[in-house]
């Protein structure tokens, strides 16, 4: 037991006076001379017994009911003694991802948890409180209700150490506070084990609501691919959790209209593909539904295929170009080939690639027109020549790379060594080949660059990439070596092509960073937009002479086809789609530990941290002990004779 005002109970020592009042006894029988003094001493000693109990008991009762009342001005009460005399700290993670769309025992987890909080918070109790998209500090249950009502679903959900770090930001760090960080979320399981940032500091509480059902139907994902017959077809998984389903139907669009439908049976914990045809060069802003009304963010995805515009390239040859005639054809491509004497440098400022094929001095006006082109955000591809003049590729590499070409040497290599990770073999290659033929060269130029592509047997590099320049380091032609009789010459030199103008793909990942390159050419002021119905955005962009490079992350937030547009005109149209990780509906099986506590809902939760930290008041009792001890003297005084 507590005081709020442990000064008045120096009063107790007052109690003393009546002790010391009784034990003098000041006032003292009277006595009178009888005749019959035998009777009379024998009726005095016994009045003086049950005098002297009734003062005693009287005594009694009054020292504890003035006690009593002393005890209750110090205002007695019990609590916890880690929290007295200190105040509490409360941050809130609110879950809003679409996993919480959930149905629970009581409807939608989100919602249900929204109303808990909303009823169970107490209306005077000032906390802090975010969820994947807002922040709110230093609020009451009355500044939140509004935005808790209207809270929507994100696909952007924090990791839970990223929440836990959040919230310890929320609050303060002084030591005289009581910290509590509260995470309501249905932990769907993101990683193999679950855990948090180890602190003292603070008490953590884990609300883990828990769907009355896991399983959901979702389309996993779209892709092209050309059938046996070379058509177009665009492939659809479909994956389904915990119960196996029959005869889902899943429907094609393009814009609002219908182009195809079918059903599909998807097993238990497992996915299936079914694939549509689509017409070939047509335009097409696709979109692919399903139904399934437990969650319902995945039941749609979307997917655009452009008319794609041709990739310039510019071929600056003192060698045979057929191979570069035979790759870069006119359907994707718009080649330009010319030798150095007769090359418009007019031709660089519209081009996206351009190929030095086996120039043996590059002239200084070349070196400068292709510095300020890569610079624009063009690509060069070079391949230098056998006895070519190595003091001019020096200056011409060393404006891209502080390492250059070292001498050049007459041996024979083989090239064996292909870095299948970097985007240049991106979807080439089933798997890691060891065992293909390995192309050869007769003379190369030594360097220890980094960003190796293709490599020799002694790990030195035969194709490497820095900042925007590709480099061979040996001549192709056939006489030096047989790399264009390998199969290694088409994807290599075409996904360069490709890659300096990255066309869009049919769609993105919202959350995740895309980029992507549109083919025009703005003015000092022009920006592009994407536009939804939903939604309006202005994207990070970078201008460049003949295209400008679109980077997303954060934004845009909400899935759809959206519209590129320059001031009022539409240039094409790009799909984004939500993450399909929210789609599994596993969960972490938590229990209490040493570092949390784990609760089943809210309600619970508030209401065991009321019980800690209630303050249980007991002056009231104390004075009924007063009132209770004046009425046992009464009733001393009144009926013991």
């Amino acid at each position: 037991m507590q005081f709020k005002h442990p000064e008045f109970l120096y009063v107790l020592f007052a109690l003393i006076i009546p002790i010391l009042v009784h034990l003098f006894q000041l006032r003292r029988f009277q006595k009178v001379d009888f005749t019959n003094v035998q009777f009379l001493k024998s009726a005095t000693i016994q009045t003086r017994k049950s005098s002297q109990i009734k003062k005693w008991l009287t005594l009694l009762t009054r020292l504890l009911a003035l006690a009593a009342i002393i005890i209750a001005f110090a205002q007695p009460f019990i609590a916890l003694e880690e929290i007295v005399g200190k105040k509490s700290e409360t941050a809130i993670y609110l879950d809003n991802s679409f996993s919480m769309q959930a149905k629970g025992s009581k409807g939608p987890l989100l919602k249900r948890a929204v109303q808990e909080i909303l009823s169970d918070l107490p209306e005077e109790e000032t906390i802090s409180l975010f969820t994947n998209t807002e922040t709110f500090i230093d609020v009451s249950k009355s500044d939140i209700l509004n935005d808790l009502l209207q809270i929507e679903y994100s696909s952007n959900q924090l990791s839970y150490a990223a929440v836990y770090l959040k919230a310890k930001q929320l609050l303060s760090s002084s030591s005289e506070t009581i910290k509590r960080v509260i995470i309501i979320s249905d932990f769907q399981q993101k990683e193999n084990v679950f855990s948090l940032p180890k602190n003292s500091d603070s008490k953590i509480h884990l609300v883990q609501l828990k769907p009355v059902t896991r399983q959901n139907i979702a389309i996993d994902s779209l892709y092209l691919q050309r059938n046996k017959n070379n058509e177009l077809m665009l492939n659809t998984v479909l994956s389904n959790t915990e119960v196996s389903t029959e005869n889902i139907s899943i429907a094609l669009y393009n814009n609002d209209k219908l182009i195809a439908k079918t059903a599909v049976t998807i097993p238990e914990n497992g996915t299936t593909q079914t694939e549509f045809r689509l017409d070939e060069n047509t335009k097409i802003n696709g979109r692919v539904t399903i139904e399934d009304p437990a969650i319902t963010f995945d039941n749609s995805r979307y997917f655009t295929i452009n008319t794609p515009e041709k990739i310039k390239v510019v071929a600056i040859n003192e060698a045979n170009d057929s191979f570069i005639k035979n790759i870069f054809t006119s359907d994707e491509f718009s080649l330009s080939s010319s030798s150095v004497n007769e090359l418009n440098y007019n031709d660089l400022n519209n081009a996206n690639l351009v190929i030095i094929n086996e120039v043996k001095q590059i002239p200084i006006s070349l070196i400068n027109a292709l510095r300020s082109f890569a610079n624009q955000g063009g690509t060069i591809c070079f391949i230098p020549a056998t006895d070519g003049d190595i003091t001019s590729y020096q200056q011409f590499i060393t404006g891209y790379s502080n390492q250059g070409f070292i001498e050049e040497k007459k041996q024979e290599k083989k090239i064996t060594t292909i870095n299948f990770s970097h985007p240049l073999y991106r979807g080439v290659f089933d798997k890691s080949v060891t065992n293909f033929q390995y192309p050869k060269v007769n003379t190369y130029y030594t360097s220890t660059s980094s960003g190796t592509i293709l490599s020799f047997e002694d790990n030195t590099p035969f194709l490497y990439k820095t900042n925007s320049l590709y480099v061979f380091t040996a001549a192709i032609n056939r006489e030096n070596s047989n790399f264009k009789n390998s199969p290694l010459i088409v994807p290599t030199l075409y996904n360069i092509g490709k890659l300096s103008l990255q066309h869009t793909d049919i769609s993105y990942t919202i959350g995740q960073t895309n980029s992507y390159d549109v083919p025009i050419s703005l003015g000092q002021d022009g920006i592009l937009s994407l536009v939804s119905d939903q939604e309006k955005i202005i994207p990070l962009q970078q201008s460049f002479a003949t295209k400008v490079r679109i980077t997303t992350d954060e934004v845009p937030t909400k899935s759809g086809i959206y519209s590129l547009e320059n001031k009022d005109n539409t240039i094409q149209h790009v799909s984004y789609n939500y993450n399909s990780l929210e789609s599994d509906l596993q969960y972490y099986n938590l229990n209490t530990t040493k570092e949390y506590q784990v609760s089943d809902s809210v309600t619970e939760l508030f209401d065991q941290i009321k019980e800690e930290t209630s303050v249980n008041e007991l002056w009231k009792w104390f004075v009924i002990f007063a009132l209770i001890f004046l009425l046992i003297e009464i009733l001393l005084l009144k009926y013991l004779k």
